[in-house]
């Protein structure tokens, strides 16, 4: 049976014309089932799914402190807060990942074309990058923060 992702990228494909990209591969591989049982119903539904959480809701918004934000399905590092940043939008926001840490791809569902972010190891799906951050980059990966979690630095 193909997974659910697969699944939404060929359906997306198909309404938009555009071809699927081969499948690609993740150090981390979990079954649908161990995921489930991994993640909470939410953090399943966005990082395993495409899902994306309520603008607002995540308590990672208001986190201030220096630490790591690291990928909340494998564990791998992923932002310094060094480069977090208040965007607006209602979502944690970074101006650039730590290195190796993060992949790309093209995102046309929903009719438009996006740039989706996600974990390079898992592959777990992260949120989007835009064009419309601060400087250094200019960039602003916008997160869902049920995606992430933080560890404080140690004093």
């Amino acid at each position: 049976m193909m997974p659910r992702r697969n699944l939404l990228a060929l359906a997306a494909a198909l309404l938009t014309g555009s071809r699927v990209q081969a499948a690609e591969t993740f150090e981390v591989n979990l079954t649908d089932a161990q995921w489930r049982e991994k993640l909470t119903p939410q953090a399943y539904a966005v990082l395993r799914h495409e899902g994306t959480e309520r603008a607002g809701t995540s308590p990672l918004n208001n986190e201030h402190r220096a630490g790591t934000f690291s990928c909340a399905g494998c564990a791998l590092p992923l932002f310094s807060s060094k480069t977090k940043f208040d965007s607006g939008t209602g979502w944690p926001s970074f101006w650039k990942p730590l290195d190796n840490a993060v992949a790309q791809r093209q995102d046309r569902l929903f009719g438009m074309v996006r740039t989706e972010v996600h974990c390079r190891r898992c592959g777990g799906h992260l949120g989007h990058v835009f064009d419309d951050g601060p400087r250094p980059t200019g960039l602003r990966y916008c997160m869902n923060g049920v995606s992430l979690s933080f560890s404080p630095q140690s004093a």
